[in-house]
């Protein structure tokens, strides 16, 4: 789990509330099922309106990334390459066949196309190919929590409006006209709060998530580039540094 995202969400939603009760105010005065309602089930339903269904589904699949660590071993995957690149000045690309089981779906689709003796930039332009259409699937499925961060506040003015109207039907009994009022003030609270302690923050830890990938595919790739331009070992190591220090 990442316990900085854990941690962050903690921190965030308690400071309001212990800012709330330093003021003199309760937790109970934060909690509203109408609110939620309103802007919760709003904001999902404006962004299923323009969204695809299969990438509403891939967004909402996603969400358990936020909270897990990224498994990418950038030092095992160099000390990898590294022994492809040693395997093929000593053997030849076939033994690149027995490499396949420790490797990534991304590495071993360019183990294949060195092993099938692809030309170098074929293997370059492909596996960049890969690379760019994943990105885009990633950006997408960060969009959406965007959009749900775009929608939010809007829809949260629009439950305070709502609130207003029902106390105002209610100005001659004062415990529903509080009712109409606490739903107005809520729904704005709610509309800001979830846009910018949910919705936005992990639009951009998906995307940063994916720009992660992204320089780990990309120190792949020039690793199989390296072997494929036949780069000793230590050329190899040279080429790889710098998307270590990226990484690290």
């Amino acid at each position: 789990m990442d316990k900085l995202s854990i941690a962050g969400v903690f921190i965030a939603f308690s400071a309001v509330g212990l800012g709330h009760s330093l003021a003199g105010g309760s937790f109970s005065d934060l909690v509203n099922l109408h609110a939620f309602i309103i802007v919760v089930g709003g904001t999902v339903g404006a962004v299923m309106l323009q969204t695809p269904a299969s990438q509403f589904v891939q967004a909402i699949k996603s969400i358990p990334r936020v909270w897990q660590t990224q498994q990418l071993d950038v030092k095992k995957q160099t000390q990898l390459i590294l022994s492809w690149s040693h395997t093929v000045r000593k053997d030849g690309y076939l033994v690149l066949e027995k490499h396949r089981q420790q490797a990534d779906a991304f590495s071993v689709l360019g183990l294949e196309m060195l092993i099938d003796g692809a030309e170098t930039e074929q293997l370059k332009q492909s596996l960049e190919d890969i690379i760019d259409l994943e990105q885009n699937r990633l950006e997408k499925q960060a969009g959406v929590f965007e959009a749900m961060g775009g929608y939010c506040p809007t829809v949260g003015i629009l439950g305070a409006v709502l609130g207003l109207i029902q106390a105002m039907d209610f100005l001659t009994s004062p415990e529903q006209l509080g009712q109409g009022i606490a739903v107005a003030f809520v729904a704005t609270i709610y509309g800001v709060g979830f846009a910018n302690l949910v919705f936005l923050p992990i639009a951009n830890k998906l995307r940063a998530l994916a720009g992660e990938r992204a320089i780990y595919q990309e120190m792949t790739l020039a690793g199989l580039v390296s072997i494929a331009e036949g780069a000793n070992s230590m050329e190899v190591q040279r080429r790889l540094h710098s998307f270590n220090t990226e990484l690290s």
